[in-house]
This record gives structure tokens, C-alpha cells and sequence, in this order.
């Protein structure tokens, strides 16, 4: 019978514990959300948001619209999990990207004063993220808290402005990109999320910083 076959048991029990894994970790990156959207509505404030889920378990893209006369017209973010819900793959995934991700725009409603970014060195030369138009940029090295961060500018005024921004948060935390594009009236930010309120953490003096640059 085959009942009495070991490798059915064998398969059995790691369907089960595929499918525990599956819901396990359906329910941690739903949890992860829920507390980095939270964080989120928090620090920015809208009166109105929409949120589109990603291919299932995959993510979320958020949208968060500010009031008529806030200093930014909307915020956009977009979350993207490990596959913490398929157990076979999850290792392939923590060597490859490591963390969960959290890409942040902000729409702003005044053009700020050329284009500058903050780019953690490590975080640049793993994922071999590029910078458009970097030759045009004047670079700096310095160390922002604990961390090695490239600063890139391509005036002084936008120099100054990023070395204001290390004056008020002195340590990046999850940090790993800020980016200022002011012809565009856009700001990016990179960070790992996380469910333990860091988001919050993090975000809440960006955005004291930029509330400052466009009502100056």
C-alpha cells in the first residue's frame, strides 16, 4: 500500500510544511505592510490613498494624496517583499536581494534648487544602482552616522542643502538612497522597511526637511 511507503510520508509532510510556509509567510509581509503603510499616513498626512496590490504576495504600490495647499503634491511608494511565502526559493532570494524594499517619490509642489543624492557606497556597488547623468555631478565621500555614503551634487546650493539634511538626521537608519531632482520637483528615497516602525523613524525628518525647502 501506499500508505505504508516512506517517501509518501516523506512527500506528505513537506507539502505541509510548504503550504504552513506559504501562509506563514503570506501573513508576515501582509503584517510588514499594514505597519510601513501605517507608518507612512502617519508622517505624511493625506486626505486621500489608494493602494494596488503586485502580483499577489509579490507587493503594494501606494498613493498618497496631500492636501491643496501641503508642500507636495502626492507620494508615491512602492513595497516589494522576499518571497517569504516560498520556502524553496527564499534562500536563493536573501543571497540575492537580502531585504525587502521601499521605494518612496515625492511630488513636490516648487522646484527645489538643482539635483543632489545621497547614495550608501555598499548599497551602490552591490546592486549596481547608477546615478543618470553622473559625470555632469561634482562627488564627495563622507560617512553618514556609521555608514560610507557618496555625495553627488551639481551645484553648491545643492550642496549645502544635503550636508542640512545630515545636520538634522545625523544617523540614515534604513536609508540607503535620497535623492534630489529639482527641475523635476522630485525627491526618491530608498530604504529597507521594516515592521518595527523604522519607516516612521526615518521618513518622518525627510519630509520636516522638505517641508522647509519649499515653503522657504
Amino acid at each position: 500500500m501506499i500508505a505504508n511507503d516512506p517517501l509518501f510520508w516523506v512527500f506528505v509532510i513537506f507539502t505541509v510544511i510548504l503550504v504552513y510556509g506559504f501562509h506563514w509567510g503570506r501573513r508576515r509581509n501582509e503584517h510588514i505592510f499594514r505597519t510601513v503603510m501605517q507608518d507612512m499616513i502617519e508622517v505624511i498626512k493625506p486626505v486621500d490613498q489608494t493602494f494596488t496590490n503586485i502580483g499577489g504576495v509579490v507587493g503594494y504600490h501606494a498613493r498618497f494624496f496631500l492636501a491643496k495647499d501641503a508642500w507636495a503634491e502626492r507620494v508615491e511608494a512602492t513595497i516589494t517583499f522576499l518571497p517569504r511565502h516560498a520556502w524553496l526559493y527564499l534562500p536563493i532570494s536573501l543571497l540575492i536581494w537580502r531585504h525587502d524594499r521601499l521605494f518612496i517619490t515625492v511630488f513636490l509642489r516648487r522646484s527645489l534648487v538643482g539635483e543632489g543624492h545621497l547614495i550608501e557606497k555598499n548599497y551602490a556597488r552591490r546592486r549596481r544602482a547608477k546615478i543618470t547623468n553622473e559625470e555632469r555631478l561634482t562627488k564627495e565621500e563622507l560617512r553618514w552616522g556609521n555608514r560610507e555614503f557618496s555625495l553627488h551634487y551639481d551645484r553648491p546650493e545643492m550642496r549645502d542643502m544635503l550636508h542640512g539634511l545630515l545636520k538634522l538626521k545625523d544617523d540614515p537608519g534604513k536609508i540607503r538612497h535620497v535623492a534630489f531632482l529639482g527641475k523635476e520637483r522630485k525627491c526618491f528615497v530608498f530604504m529597507i522597511p521594516t515592521s518595527t516602525g523604522t519607516v516612521k523613524i526615518d521618513l518622518e525628518p525627510l519630509c520636516d526637511f522638505w517641508q522647509k525647502m519649499v515653503v522657504k
